[in-house]
């Protein structure tokens, strides 16, 4: 669903990183890009408002005014980010041994659409 509602706000390079034989902090991210600190805003507030409307809060928001957004949503932690700053952090090198998903499930206590 955070994916889907990046992607209809038009944010460059979404990709679901599944993380759960990697880590216990969470099982995806997802990472997207948008072209502005303005579009980076939107997205981030977009993903939020809707995943309230679902019934789910972040627990944290961290970054608001920054050019790198994360809203952490226990299960999938969400990485808003301007172009320059995913390149220079490169989280997907980071984690590049982990499937990238495009069908995962809902995060636990999320219902589905």
């Amino acid at each position: 669903m955070i994916a889907q509602i990046a992607e209809e706000m038009k944010a460059d390079r979404v990709e679901t990183l599944d993380l759960r034989q990697k880590t216990i902090v969470c099982d995806f991210f997802v990472v997207c890009s948008g072209t502005s600190d303005i579009h980076v805003r939107s997205i981030a507030e977009k993903v939020e408002e809707k995943m309230k409307d679902a019934r789910v809060r972040p627990s944290r928001i961290e970054g608001r005014g920054s050019g790198w957004i994360l809203l952490d949503f226990g299960d999938v932690v969400c990485h808003v980010m301007r172009e320059e700053q995913r390149q220079f952090y490169d989280l997907e090198s980071l984690w590049k041994e982990v499937p990238v998903r495009d069908d995962i499930q809902q995060p636990h206590g999320q219902p589905s659409d």
